[in-house]
């Protein structure tokens, strides 16, 4: 374990010093590119998608374990710490932009192939709550734990507690304290979560979601994203999907297992992630979350085949593979950021 844990660590900060020319940097980071699918495109194993710019230097990190012996589920994991550790990520771990108390708050989840899944919601003061979350997985008889349950949990497995409010979060707190207004800004401060999910050579699928949650949120405040079903789900003989976007409005769809459902019933992944997006519209159109509401889902069949989908536009997703690389694409959606 201790050999692993090491392993990952290493490929997550970049000090591995592999050669990725081939893969998963052939791409300059934050090109956009619209989808150009090889002719064996249902060939195209292993296959990683990550949610948002950030995904982008997530997938190189997870490409780096997942082609170098690491297995699925290690490469999940290393992907998203790349996200939790930068704080310029201020959706994300460390430098997250903090609940209405000034407390940075965190929510994760991980689940491998043969569903054994763990989680973390309401975590303070722990950098890499999706290894906590790993954590859960592993060694305890439960899918998830919370706030000071998690924390003492966390510290009995060595892990390092530290003040994850850097003072550019501090700052914006304190500016956001003059007015105390909640209102999400679509696509920016409440809808960066890192959703991760992967295909490996042997049809095996993982899948991770670590976030912040909310800025500005009241203290307590639990997401989609800690949620086995709502944040993330996946079904090893049918797919992977994960959500990102306004956590209540997912919760209350079940939504990435209903994306999951979908694909069961024969649905491509787009077409799989569209359904539930437009059923998502249905329930919200008049709610008085609707007029800052996004949400968006990134789904990945067994086949290899991949796709996002979300209410409004704005939406991007990283995807890597070994025949075109690394890069970033755009989701379809349905309305765009300034429609009701």
């Amino acid at each position: 374990m201790a050999n692993r844990r090491d392993f990952i660590k290493k490929t997550a900060l970049g000090t591995l010093g592999i050669s990725t020319t081939i893969g998963c940097k052939d791409l300059a980071k934050g090109e956009q590119k619209a989808p150009v699918l090889p002719a064996d495109y249902a060939t195209v194993k292993p296959i990683i998608i990550s949610t948002w710019k950030h995904g982008f230097s997530a997938n190189e990190s997870a490409w780096n374990v997942l082609t170098n012996g690491g297995s699925v589920i290690d490469a999940v994991e290393a992907g998203v710490m790349v996200s939790e550790g930068d704080p310029n990520e201020r959706s994300v771990g460390l430098g997250g932009l903090p609940d209405r108390e000034g407390k940075v708050t965190l929510d994760a989840c991980i689940m491998d192939h043969n569903s054994n899944c763990g989680a973390v919601s309401f975590l303070q003061g722990i950098k890499h709550p999706i290894s906590v979350a790993r954590k859960v997985m592993e060694d305890t008889p439960h899918v998830m734990l919370t706030g000071a349950g998690a924390l003492k949990f966390a510290l009995s497995k060595g892990f390092k507690e530290e003040n994850l409010l850097t003072p550019e979060s501090e700052r914006d707190w304190k500016k956001w304290l003059e007015k105390s207004n909640y209102k999400p800004i679509i696509n920016i401060e409440n809808h960066d979560t890192i959703s991760m999910l992967a295909l490996d050579e042997n049809n095996n699928l993982s899948g991770g979601c670590t976030t912040s949650g909310a800025a500005w949120k009241m203290h307590g405040r639990v997401g989609d994203s800690p949620i086995i079903g709502a944040g993330l789900f996946l079904d090893n003989t049918v797919g992977a999907a994960a959500a990102t976007g306004l956590g209540e409005a997912v919760i209350r769809t079940a939504g990435s297992a209903m994306v999951v459902e979908q694909m069961r019933m024969g649905k491509s992944p787009a077409e799989a992630c569209k359904t539930i997006v437009e059923r998502i519209y249905t329930i919200h159109k008049n709610h008085k979350d609707m007029d800052y509401l996004q949400v968006g889902f990134i789904a990945l069949n067994k086949q290899g085949e991949y796709g996002g989908y979300s209410l409004r536009s704005g939406f991007d997703y990283a995807v890597c593979d070994g025949k075109q690389g690394n890069r970033m694409e755009d989701a379809s959606f349905k309305m765009e950021w300034n429609e009701n």
